[in-house]
């Protein structure tokens, strides 16, 4: 599953456009279970004492309790309020100030927006990350109670008309316009876009349906993430007969017995049994790739494949009214569709100039697709396999050609890859290429969890600390959702003396029997992604928060510096930094890395297209090619294989409900932007091909790339557009070519 960037806009007067995808609600809570909580709030009011309103540095993990959510965002709802009301009346009756000697100026619109939104921003910022990392229906029931008054506060910031005044004055009144540098320009020019987006312009009728909208849309969203969570946890498949886990690789078996161990058979071993199978990816893709149990693959598959679509936690009937609502809120604001609004705050300009892209890669991969099927097809029929592969099948199958073709087993390589050394290697190549120290501080900040761990980012010259970020690196599929995603705990910000820290999220392989968590090669690549998104986060020069790290970037480049620290995982000298036996410490063979090396580009027919089918299909239902408020119009699930004969070269079944899992589109940040992913890798390939072209064992070259890399793309954050900082790292604009090489695509 492809990772995730999260991105909270609280910081900024846009309502509530761009922070659905934090808002975790199970609205049937509402009416339930909120009497508890609404009564908890008035014996935890006492503010000094709430460590939710202790916001003078990282957050109080250990201390935070569902409990005293409610008190804290009413403590912080009341104040911002108070504070912004007070400022629409300076705002009104505005006085020249002694700087410019005009009614308004950056720092009394911009600047104390930033100081007055920090904290509820602060607060909300922290119940979201915990929604994803330790969720619980105390904590559901507190963020369900409070999410309708963050929403209404940050639609009322977003829809006022004095602010958009002030807003408008600074950007027209040419005095106070010479005066900002290109960041707060660019601040400016964002915030009246957003402002816009949000439904300013409205007259009153259309702006109170439009926040109707608005509130059902994040509820919608919310429990469609709920579903997802609870139906992948719900699913147990216990086996008991050692015939029935054969092929499974022994860490596989380690993780199934431990989770067998955890429901409740205490005298469960790897060898013995018996085996608990979920649908978390970590327990997931060994059993497809590894297990010889054709049927027990298929059951699994079928259930993966149908997550979240039926009983209570069905979210196929939330798909539908999810694409009324973006369909309906972007007609208010005058678009013709949810994309072309999603659009107006991207690179891309256009849907038709999205689908070009897509198919132009769709071109050159659908033929290498096809002869990677048959290349699979061969390889199972040469083994004696008489009857038509299945989908359950094609990663099994595809599994042992990749072990035929290259003489390794992804299970090998795992003893190789313990996560200690793989992050020393990640850290060294930070250093070497950006010039920071990266320095375990366990303990200089309180965790949520006690395997996650606290880093500090250190210059190298200088040894300033200049930033932070958590490493939550294992999957725990009881409270913790799935995937991998960066967000953001503290943005880097002059106004308010902070520096940068993130959040860095992963479901890898857990600890197992005492041994360190040995990572696949495909989880080493996904750490360094996340890493990748973390860097140009903590790495920024930007000063002011609203475009500081990753604020105020166009969503169709955050991709780049997290897809650009993959290609590193096939460098040899970055890889043998990292790739050393977890027992005896010998460096990986030779001959692994160059058949890791060589198996990189191993089905990227099928790789490729898979991406693509997913962009066309979401950029598909959020354009005027889907009419989603026709109530004759097909079901999402009839495009979906309608889409497949043009993106797949083996159909989906006829039941797969791939898209109630869709959380990307129908509960995240990327609706009408999946498509994101291809577009950044364009520029991420072709960045790296700058290193490429000065030579990897140039280090003197290396070091200076990596360094203008640092400064241009990692350091600029939303401060200027990203066409122009690519130009300012590469002298030119990004070329396919370097995407199309590197994947194997290029002839």
């Amino acid at each position: 599953m492809t990772s995730m960037l999260f991105r909270r806009n609280l910081a900024k007067p846009l309502g509530v456009g761009l922070i659905t995808h934090t808002l975790f609600v199970n609205s049937s809570y509402r009416k339930s279970s909120c009497e508890g909580i609404l009564k908890a709030s008035a014996s935890t009011l006492n503010v000094p004492e709430n460590p939710l309103l202790n916001q003078k540095g990282t957050p109080l993990f250990r201390e935070i309790k569902p409990e005293h959510i409610v008190p804290a965002l009413e403590h912080d709802l009341s104040e911002l309020k108070r504070d912004f009301k007070a400022l629409e009346a300076e705002l009104k009756e505005p006085k020249k100030t002694p700087k410019h000697h005009v009614a308004y100026d950056y720092e009394g619109v911009v600047e104390k927006l930033e100081k007055m939104q920090a904290p509820l921003s602060y607060s909300w910022g922290v119940v979201g990350h915990l929604m994803g990392v330790k969720n619980s229906d105390e904590l559901r029931k507190a963020h369900e109670t409070m999410q309708p008054a963050i929403i209404d506060v940050y639609q009322q910031l977003g829809q006022s008309e004095v602010l958009f005044h002030a807003f408008n004055f600074l950007q027209q009144e040419h005095q106070v316009w010479a005066a900002l540098d290109g960041t707060q320009q660019r601040i400016v020019e964002g915030a009246l876009k957003q402002m816009k987006a949000s439904g300013v312009d409205l007259e009153p009728a259309k702006r109170e349906q439009f926040n109707k909208l608005q509130l059902e849309l994040a509820e919608l969203s919310t429990k469609f993430s709920n579903n997802l969570l609870d139906s992948t946890k719900q699913f147990k498949l216990k086996l008991t007969n050692p015939a029935d886990v054969e092929g499974l690789p022994a860490s596989a078996k380690a993780m199934a017995a431990q989770n067998a161990k955890a429901q409740g058979d205490a005298q469960a071993t790897p060898e013995a049994g018996p085996w608990v199978i979920t649908l978390d990816i970590p327990s997931y893709l060994p059993v497809m790739q590894h297990l010889r149990n054709r049927d027990i693959r298929e059951q699994v598959y079928r259930a993966y494949i149908s997550r979240a679509s039926s009983g209570d936690h069905d979210n196929a009937v939330l798909i539908r009214r999810i694409l009324t609502l973006k369909t309906e809120l972007a007609q208010l604001l005058g678009y013709p569709c949810f994309a072309e609004k999603s659009l107006n705050a991207k690179m891309a300009d256009s849907v038709d100039g999205v689908m070009q892209l897509i198919e132009m890669l769709r071109a050159k991969s659908y033929p290498a697709a096809q002869r990677d099927l048959e290349e699979v097809r061969a390889f199972a029929k040469a083994q004696g396999v008489t009857e038509p592969l299945q989908l359950w099948d094609i990663p099994f199958w595809s599994e042992r050609l990749r072990e035929a073709q290259y003489q390794y087993s992804e299970e090998e390589l795992r003893a190789y890859f313990p996560l200690p050394t793989v992050l020393e290697g990640l850290f060294q190549l930070a250093h070497r290429l950006f010039g920071v120290e990266i320095v375990a501080a366990d303990g200089a900040a309180q965790v949520w969890h006690d395997d996650v761990r606290y880093f500090k980012v250190l210059d190298a010259q200088t040894k300033e600390e200049i930033a932070g970020f958590y490493l939550d690196a294992y999957s725990r599929p009881a409270e913790k959702r799935g995937g991998a995603w960066m967000d953001v705990c503290l943005g880097k910000s002059k106004v308010l003396h902070r520096k940068p820290v993130a959040y860095l999220t992963c479901n890898g392989s857990p600890p197992v029997d005492g041994k360190p968590s040995l990572m696949t090669f495909r989880e080493v690549e996904t750490l360094f992604h996340e890493f990748g998104h973390g860097l140009q986060h903590m790495l920024t020069r930007v000063e002011h928060g609203d475009a500081a790290g990753i604020n105020g970037i166009e969503w169709d480049a955050v991709e780049l510096p997290s897809q650009f620290m993959e290609n590193w995982c096939y460098d040899e000298r970055t890889l043998y930094s990292f790739a050393k036996h977890y027992e005896t410490g010998e460096p990986l063979p030779k001959e692994l890395f160059h058949k890791i090396k060589a198996a990189k580009n191993f089905q990227a027919g099928m790789q490729m297209l898979r991406q693509l089918f997913f962009g066309a299909m979401d950029m598909y239902l959020h354009s005027t090619a889907y009419h989603a408020l026709d109530p004759h119009e097909r079901s999402v699930f009839e495009v979906q294989h309608e889409l497949a004969k043009q993106y797949t070269v083996i159909p989906p079944l006829a039941e797969d409900r791939f898209l109630c899992s869709f959380s990307h589109i129908f509960a995240g940040g990327y609706s009408a932007g999946y498509y994101s992913y291809k577009w950044a890798e364009v520029m991420s390939a072709d960045a790296f091909a700058a290193f490429e072209e000065v030579g990897l064992d140039n280090e003197e070259a290396i070091q200076a790339t990596g360094r203008r890399f640092r400064e241009t793309v990692l350091a600029r954050g939303g401060g200027q557009h990203p066409r122009d900082v690519y130009r300012a790292f590469r002298g030119r604009d990004p070329s396919p070519e370097a995407l199309l090489r590197h994947s194997g695509l290029s002839k």
